[in-house]
This record gives structure tokens, C-alpha cells and sequence, in this order.
């Protein structure tokens, strides 16, 4: 699992500097674009995509594991009107933010999955690209991933009710480069931009959720990464001048570097995206 320093290095740049590419609630995840080619609404489209796959309703309440910046939970709470959100997210960068904004019914801790107690169960659980987190390429390599994902699904299936939903979105390894400069990209982002994390297989989760969770509806979303990382990197570049002053010609041509590869990756099949439903598995199903 990504360690809170490796954490750090993926997230804790500058929330000011993120604040400059992304969308206005800091999702730095993939955009659904269907019927727009704003990134804005996009971003929305995503979160209402995820919302019906966790079957959320207002009175329910809602586990958001890896929510970053929260914007996913500032927008269950204000547009929803989801009374009880609770976001666990390893960057002290991300928690802060979450605590400036201060949303009413909006809970954060900066803590692990591996290491959350709540008090409490859930009716309902979102994880938006946070599992790509779990498992480093190290562990990958000698095959351990799949018992580290699947002790992921058991601590939700735990912290949830009978009856409940999850609506998961994960990046995708599809297959690999055929050339050298592709290769070469892909893993200079794996171990400078993202380090002690790797991308899963689609396998892996459908291995993974077994005794815990039900897949009902998966949904691939490779082309809208693709135009979420372009929008991103063209906003990227709006603000070339004004990165390089404050944060060093290192940061903008590493971030260029990096959204560049995703466009790339995404355009050729090297990785793609999925959107999940799952449906809690309850014990009496299991006699």
C-alpha cells in the first residue's frame, strides 16, 4: 500500500496548484462526458453516475474511502441533501482542505482504510480511483494484490449495512506499450508521480469482490479519461507561466510530462477506466 509519504508526493504538491487545472470542486478523477464537452459539468455527470450506482438517498449514510480534496462529499451534502457524509482520505493536504471548506453533515479523517474504526455503519459506499492505492508494483510482482483487494472489499462489506450499494471507479492496465518512449513514460508516472501505487486489472476486481460484494454493472469509460486528462492538461498549460514562478520549472514539466502520458496511454489502449455497482452480499445469502 502507498505509504503517507508516497501520498504526499502524488497529492500534497500545493492545493493552490491543483486548484488551478482542475474543475471547481478539485475532482482529480475521470469525467463522464456524455451530452457535454465541459469539464465542469463532466465532473458532475460522474458524481450523479456514482451516487445512482450507490443508490444514495438523502436519509442515508455515506462512506466516501480516498475522496481527496472532497468533492465528492461537499456534493452529496449540498446538492443531495445527504445529511451524514463521512471522507477518509492519507493526505494531510486534501483533509485540510476539506476542513477549510467546513460543509455542514461533512465528516473527513485524514487516516488509512487499513487503519479506520468507525463508530458507526454505513448505508452506502463511493471510492473514486483510491484503489490503484493498495497494492505497490512490487506486491503486484509476486502476486499478493488480489488478497490485499479483497481485504479492502471485506473492511467495506464490515462497515456497512445489509442491503447496502458501492459505487466504484477504477483506473485499468489494458496491456503493454510496444515502444520504447511509451514504456519508458508510463513507468516514469508509476514510480515519480504516483509511487507505491499501480493500476488494476479488470480480473482483479472481479477475483477481488468475492464473498463481500455482487458486481451488478460495469461500465468502461476509457475515452472519457482520455478527454478528462486532455482538459486537464490543456488548463495545465493556461497556467504555465504562473506555475513555473511559484512552484519551479520542475513541477510544470513533470505534470506536463505526466498528463501528456495519460492522454497518450488512454488514446492507445494501455490503460482504461471503469465505473462498478456493487451489491452488498448479506449473511444470510451465504448459509
Amino acid at each position: 500500500m502507498s505509504t503517507q509519504e508516497e501520498v504526499e508526493v502524488s497529492y500534497d504538491v500545493s492545493n493552490e496548484f491543483f486548484r488551478l487545472w482542475l474543475d471547481e470542486r478539485m475532482n482529480y478523477t475521470c469525467a463522464l462526458f456524455e451530452g457535454t464537452d465541459n469539464l465542469e459539468e463532466a465532473q458532475i455527470k460522474k458524481l450523479e453516475w456514482l451516487h445512482d450506482a450507490a443508490r444514495v438517498t438523502p436519509d442515508k449514510r455515506v462512506l466516501d474511502i480516498g475522496c481527496g480534496w472532497g468533492a465528492n462529499i461537499e456534493w452529496l451534502a449540498t446538492s443531495k441533501g445527504v445529511k451524514d457524509v463521512t471522507g477518509i482520505t492519507l493526505s494531510r493536504a486534501q483533509h485540510a482542505e476539506i476542513q477549510r471548506r467546513n460543509v455542514p453533515g461533512v465528516t473527513a479523517h485524514c487516516v488509512s482504510y487499513a487503519d479506520f474504526e468507525p463508530e458507526k455503519k454505513f448505508d452506502a459506499v463511493i471510492s473514486i480511483c483510491m484503489m490503484e492505492h493498495i497494492a505497490t508494483p512490487e506486491q503486484v510482482r509476486k502476486g499478493e494484490h488480489i488478497a490485499l483487494y479483497r481485504d479492502y472489499f471485506r473492511r467495506a462489506w464490515e462497515w456497512t449495512t445489509p442491503g447496502s450499494y458501492f459505487g466504484l471507479q477504477t483506473i485499468l492496465r489494458n496491456r503493454v506499450p510496444r515502444n520504447r518512449k511509451d514504456v519508458q513514460d508510463i513507468g516514469w508516472v508509476t514510480y515519480n508521480i504516483f509511487p507505491g501505487g499501480l493500476s488494476l486489472r479488470l480480473e482483479d476486481i472481479v477475483m477481488a469482490v468475492n464473498p463481500y460484494w455482487e458486481i451488478m454493472e460495469i461500465k468502461t469509460r476509457r475515452v472519457h479519461y482520455q478527454k478528462t486528462c486532455q482538459a486537464w492538461l490543456d488548463r495545465l498549460r493556461d497556467h504555465e507561466a504562473v506555475i513555473r514562478e511559484r512552484w519551479g520549472d520542475k513541477v510544470f514539466e513533470d505534470y506536463d510530462r505526466y498528463l501528456s502520458t495519460c492522454v497518450r496511454a488512454f488514446d492507445k489502449h494501455y490503460q482504461s477506466l471503469a465505473q462498478y455497482s456493487l451489491r452488498r452480499i448479506d449473511k444470510e445469502e451465504l448459509q
